[in-house]
């Protein structure tokens, strides 16, 4: 697999379309960190961390509205391995004019645009869910 955050995203978009309440996807570092913030901002209800005696899982909790929707109305991968997209403090993308969030790695860590715009920081552009 050359591009695993495009794979965790497909993962996420198609247990959506297809109506499932959780999710597997294989770990690591940087999917536990998206995760986190996926949880904290409300788009998945919860997640575990199943440890076994590889990489380990994440089991994604989806979270649905009152009429059966997808709180996750979009899920985009925007940097990729091919063409890495990265933005500065100063032009940090602003997804559906502050409505969305666009999940950034930067030196400190995996975060939020809205986080990286509050600590004056930029870095790579991992994806936009909305």
């Amino acid at each position: 697999m050359t591009d695993p955050i495009a794979d965790f995203l497909t993962r996420i978009r198609n247990a959506q379309q297809a109506g499932h309440r959780s999710v597997d996807i294989p770990a690591s570092k940087i999917k536990r960190a998206m995760t986190r913030i996926l949880l904290d901002k409300g788009y998945i209800s919860n997640f575990i961390d199943i440890t076994d005696n590889k990489q380990g899982v994440l089991r994604l909790f989806l979270k649905y509205d009152g009429y059966g929707q997808p709180v996750i109305r979009e899920i985009n991968r925007v940097s990729r391995p091919g063409l890495r997209k990265y933005a500065g403090h100063n032009v940090l993308p602003r997804v559906r004019n502050g409505l969305g969030v666009a999940i950034i790695t930067t030196s400190k860590g995996v975060m939020t645009d809205k986080e990286a715009r509050k600590l004056n920081i930029g870095g790579e552009v991992l994806c936009y869910i909305y």
